[in-house]
């Protein structure tokens, strides 16, 4: 081609034109793979390998140039020396544009990717450039446009994708048949994040979460990792924020114990434990699968942190089981113990009201026993506001509960006085194996309805990993007999909770006035035991402690000496499983305890059909 452009007419070969040929090819060939060309995988390529070809044509081009041109071939013009590399460029980075093209886009397109999700990007900063980035090889997803807050932005074009204003973002995924909107807004304040959810909720998407852009770099996670709207999001506030001095005090260097190590909260707090750093940590659990399944995923925690040296234990046994625990207790000697097990679901404790009782009350009373016996310096007790004038046997048996270490803290010669009792309670956990989130994150995926209670129905709601931290503070502020309650915020009304799931899964919500929606709410009555709205305080003088978002309760309780017999007296009715007067026995122990309904104890309904 050369040739012929030099001499301006199509000519035939000639020995000359062949030298030229040998030349290129004996020249090129190495280079070419010296510089890796062949190996590298042009459909994926990028600038750095267009710099690459760039700078091997620039060599090879000196190189043809001083032979053909400055020194001279016999019959081959000088001007192909310079003609030829240029001509060689134009058809490398040609070809090799025309293979990224064809196997990286024009194929994809042909299997299927024209069907792919339609993402659009909130977010055209270093993270937002980087996902699209990474997302743009996929194909599973097709990103269509970015979304940013930076008005001088808007309108610009970014790497072939178009930036939009957030604010006609109805019309913008309307009009690009977008299906999700991935955030890639990772210093954006919570306030901020709610602001945008609530644009992206008028538009009808699905509403996601990448993972962080060091992440994909390490190949820790896939770019198909992609996560649901985080907790936080939900909550709509922002989570309390630890203090490491009092996550690290009862626990840095220490034996630790935590019962019902395998549940939503008590798996939590072994993690948070975990990475305080405790010599060993102790996960006491019934559940045999539960305990098989955290123990497992430490052990993976401690092989990515070998340095930490953490001794862990894995120990089947149950609370009630006063031989078995103090059996535990007085081989490890536990410094402090984090008392998670219990049955803390409503319907379930109330259709179920003995074994509630023997697990929430009894379990408690015999692990703080035998932490006493064996030295333990500090026992803290996860509670609920639901043991806050209780209308249900679960709230009813954890305030019993929280009233049984009360009087211990109040006797001196219980453990020789050496054990400080405590008690933190809080509301409900987003994400817990009782929560209404993963209830509701079902039923919106299996297409509806969502089943609520009652449309007023409030909780107060904190995250699991914040509802561990808690536990962990609070128990380091402990003094003997606190009752720790946590300044969660206003309530969250259920209802819009569904509701918002709903519109950020991209969904419809159908009802009266949209009868066309995808996903509905039904009704179905408040169960027994429920209540409307949960409380925090039975008083009204919480007192402040060192942390900002954490109060001090003061709640009367029944001394040792009273409680004792009206709990021998507990004891033979729930052996007896004599339910009512389980529940009259709860109400005189209770301040506040208020049964609704009748009772619904399995058992007991079966016997009264037959009598």
């Amino acid at each position: 081609m050369a040739f012929n452009l030099r001499l301006e007419s199509w000519t035939a070969w000639s020995p000359a034109h062949f030298t030229a040929f040998v030349g290129a090819v004996a020249f090129a060939l190495p280079l070419f793979i010296v510089f890796g060309l062949y190996r590298a995988i042009f459909r994926y390529a990028g600038l750095p390998a267009l710099m690459t070809v760039l700078k091997v044509i620039a060599l090879y081009a000196v190189i043809y140039c001083f032979a053909f041109s400055f020194v001279g071939v016999p019959g081959v013009p000088r001007s192909v020396g310079v003609l030829q590399p240029l001509l060689l460029l134009l058809g490398v980075t040609l070809s090799r544009a025309f293979v990224r093209y064809w196997l990286g886009g024009v194929y994809q397109s042909i299997v299927g990717k024209e069907d792919s999700p339609r993402v659009m990007i909130y977010g055209a900063g270093s993270a937002g450039r980087q996902l699209a980035a990474a997302l743009k090889t996929s194909a599973e997803l097709v990103v269509v446009g970015l979304l940013d807050d930076d008005d001088r932005l808007h309108g610009q074009v970014l790497n072939g994708l178009r930036i939009y204003d957030p604010s006609t973002m109805v019309g913008v995924v309307a009009r690009l048949r977008v299906t999700h909107v991935f955030l890639a807004l990772p210093s954006a304040s919570r306030a901020r994040r709610n602001e945008i959810l609530e644009l992206v909720r008028a538009a009808h998407v699905q509403v996601r979460t990448l993972p962080g852009v060091l992440e994909l770099a390490q190949g820790k996670v896939q770019v198909s990792d992609l996560k649901d709207l985080d907790i936080e999001d939900l909550l709509g506030r922002d989570p309390v924020n630890p203090n490491s001095l009092m996550l690290a005090k009862n626990i840095s260097g220490k034996v630790v114990m935590v019962t019902g190590a395998g549940g939503s909260i008590g798996s939590e707090l072994c993690r948070q434990i975990l990475r305080t750093g405790p010599s060993t940590l102790l996960l006491v659990e019934l559940s045999e699968f539960a305990l098989y399944s955290i123990h497992h995923e430490l052990e993976r925690m401690l092989d990515d942190a070998p340095e930490q040296g953490v001794t862990l234990v894995p120990l089947l046994a149950n609370v009630r089981d006063a031989a078995r625990m103090g059996e535990i207790l007085g081989t490890w000697k536990p410094s402090t113990v984090y008392h998670a097990a219990a049955y803390k679901h409503v319907p379930l404790v109330e259709h179920n009201p003995a074994e509630g009782v023997k697990n929430n009350v009894t379990g408690t009373l015999i692990t703080a026993l035998q932490s006493a016996l064996h030295g333990v310096s500090d026992f803290v007790l996860v509670s609920t506001d639901k043991a806050v004038r209780p209308t249900n046997v679960m709230g009813a048996s954890k305030r019993l509960a929280e009233m049984v270490l009360q009087s211990h803290a109040a006797v001196a010669h219980v453990g020789a006085g050496k054990t400080r009792f405590s008690m933190v309670r809080f509301g409900n956990v987003l994400g817990s194996s009782g929560s209404v989130v993963p209830l509701f994150r079902k039923q919106i995926k299996e297409g509806g309805p969502i089943t609520l209670t009652d449309e007023r129905i409030t909780r107060y709601f904190m995250t699991i990993p914040e509802a561990a931290q808690l536990v962990i503070q609070a128990g380091a502020m402990a003094t003997g007999g606190d009752v720790f309650v946590l300044d969660m915020g206003e309530p969250v009304r259920i209802m819009d909770l569904a509701k918002r799931m709903v519109e950020l899964s991209g969904l419809g919500l159908k009802d009266e006035s949209n009868p066309t929606g995808d996903i509905e709410i039904r009704v179905t009555g408040l169960r027994p035991g429920e209540k409307l709205y949960e409380e925090l305080l039975i008083g009204d003088n919480p007192l402040p402690t060192h942390h900002p978002r954490i109060m001090k309760a003061h709640e009367d309780f029944v001394p040792w000496d009273q409680l004792q017999p009206k709990l021998h007296a507990l004891n033979q009715v729930l052996d007896a499983n004599d339910v009512p007067q389980i529940r009259a026995l709860l109400k005189e122990l209770v301040p506040g305890y208020q049964p609704d309904g009748d009772v619904v104890d399995w058992v007991w309904m079966e016997n009264a059909k037959s009598a």
